[in-house]
């Protein structure tokens, strides 16, 4: 077993003394962080790598992630910025025209304020590829907007019904207009992508996702809504030793409006937690989608949007409820996205039911997203113990503009609300819901310390009031993150027997006078467990 002794560092633990300035690592776990003079006396032999006095952190762990999702996107056209209809046509166009072998078109990242009515259909498709499928997938990830070749190899036409919980926005008069959101984009859509691609497709992106993840820090992710294609993906990599981040799998369980459906899906998640776990891998709960966004017009609200619409839940609470409870008394982390503060108070309520029913139990529930809330209902969750997973590059300002119009009101000026969950007494884990986000965790924090934005240095300030300190911030998407997933004792924090996950920065952000050097400060050195997997090399 190999003992080395990293040594001249600035050492930020996430633990409960926050610094250091060595550390022992033995194998695939640390044996010892601290002062440098305890470090030489328990192991005067070990081989010392000094790090130049650079900045050392947690490997982050990302507390809400589509990790295959996110390697796919790597490889398919970026719509990422684009203003206009024009400019997304143009880069669609534009790959189709030096890619011209693809049996369809993949593209990512659309935002509905580039869209006037933020409803687009399939001509504007048509008009740039018209004679192979396009699929255009929403930033948020909660639809899709796809051209006239992609409906009809879906099978999509004027009599295809809406699934539970989705819609295949129509016209007037009964024509798909190639816009399919929520369940209709989970249920029909997605699917049918998988069963497209190959194994060694989807081996390549999870080759992808791990070459971007080793190169910006990220050591272990939550993913959130993983499913049968992805797991057996997952467990050929894991049995091949070609993962260099952890993964902690929430099984996507959806609203079927059948009951025993709905627990038949809870139940195959447990048998999952049971039969597979490697230091890699590991199924640890169950992931259900309450409601829609709100750029989308989807989210569940307590009131109207501003145009007077309102969204129904895709869960209702008495659907909901039992599913909270069985899975709850599986021993399964149950995460359920809710942005609309009516879809978060049926997440509170399904979680008091599964209390009221299972009675006292170790529990790490948790909502994801929670964009807007009413202040009593942070308390209610605090209370209950439910995590607050929020993603601070969802509050980017560059991306609010749609966002804040939807809602029309005031509601504008409390969303996000980070510190709201901190002075309840809850907790709060950070992620980057990647790929509907950039997956890098620094411009990550940036976001969460400034309220600025890391997309566009002109885009101003989103709530300036919520923004946090770094050292809380880097903790809530370290230590919390893993804390909620069951992962504290692993990884998360810099501590004797925990996993050798940490990062070395070129720029100590603690220390720079300017927050943007969250955005300038580069990855040097990537280590999972003892073994450095990432390493810029000296010139």
């Amino acid at each position: 077993m190999t003992t080395q002794l990293y040594t001249n560092a600035r050492i930020f633990t996430s633990d409960t003394r926050r610094w250091a300035e060595s550390m022992i690592v033995q194998g695939e776990r640390i044996l010892y962080v601290g002062d440098a003079g305890t470090a030489e006396r328990l192991c005067p032999d070990a081989e010392r790598i000094d790090l130049e006095s650079r900045l050392v952190v947690p490997g982050f762990v990302d507390g809400h992630a589509h990790v295959i999702g996110t390697g796919e996107a790597l490889g398919q056209v970026s719509l990422w910025g684009a203003k206009s209809v024009a400019e997304i046509q143009q880069r669609i166009k534009a790959h189709d025209a030096g890619n011209p072998g693809l049996e369809r078109i993949l593209a990512t990242g659309w935002l509905h304020g580039a869209i006037p009515g933020g409803v687009p259909d399939a001509g504007m498709l048509d008009a740039v590829v018209p004679d192979k499928p396009v699929y255009a997938f929403a930033y948020d990830f909660h639809s899709v907007w796809v051209n006239t070749a992609a409906l009809a190899e879906l099978g999509i036409d004027d009599h295809t019904e809406n699934p539970h919980g989705g819609t295949i926005k129509r016209t007037a008069d009964g024509h798909a207009t190639g816009y399919i959101d929520e369940n209709a984009f989970y249920d029909m859509v997605l699917p049918f992508l998988d069963s497209r691609a190959s194994d060694d497709q989807h081996s390549a992106s999870i080759a992808a996702v791990q070459q971007a993840y080793r190169e910006t820090g990220v050591t272990t992710a939550c993913d959130m809504g993983f499913n049968e294609t992805d797991l057996e993906a997952f467990k050929r990599a894991d049995k091949d030793g070609t993962l260099t981040s952890r993964l902690m799998a929430y099984w996507r369980v959806n609203n079927t409006g059948d009951a025993a459906a709905n627990i038949a899906q809870v139940q195959r998640a447990a048998a999952l937690a049971v039969e597979h776990e490697s230091p890699f891998l590991r199924v640890v709960g169950i992931k259900v989608i309450i409601d829609g966004t709100i750029d989308g017009c989807t989210a569940t609200l307590g009131m109207p949007y501003a145009d007077g619409s309102n969204a129904e839940p895709i869960w209702s609470l008495k659907e909901l409820a039992p599913v909270v409870a069985a899975a709850d008394a599986a021993g399964l982390k149950v995460a359920m996205h809710a942005i609309g503060d009516e879809s978060v108070r049926i997440a509170i309520g399904a979680v008091e039911h599964a209390v009221a029913e299972n009675g006292p139990r170790e529990r790490r529930h948790r909502i994801e997203h929670l964009e807007l809330v009413d202040r009593a209902d942070v308390d209610r969750l605090a209370a209950l113990g439910i995590t607050a997973s929020m993603q601070p590059v969802h509050a980017d300002p560059a991306i609010s503009e749609n966002w804040s119009s939807k809602l029309g009101d005031d509601r504008a000026e409390r969303g996000f609300a980070w510190p709201w969950i901190i002075d309840a007494g809850g907790r709060l884990a950070f992620g980057t819901d990647s790929p509907t986000s950039p997956h890098a965790p620094l411009p990550n924090m940036y976001v969460a310390t400034t309220r600025a934005s890391a997309l566009d240095a002109s885009a101003g300030t989103n709530v300036p009031e919520f923004a946090l300190p770094l050292a809380d911030s880097i903790e809530h998407a370290t230590r919390d993150s893993a804390w909620t997933c069951g992962a504290e004792n692993n990884v998360g924090r810099l501590a004797a027997g925990l996993y050798a996950d940490f990062v070395v920065l070129d720029t100590d952000v603690f220390a720079a006078d300017q927050p943007g050097s969250l955005l300038e400060a580069r990855v040097l050195r990537t280590v999972v467990g003892g073994r450095t997997v990432h390493q810029v090399q000296r010139p």
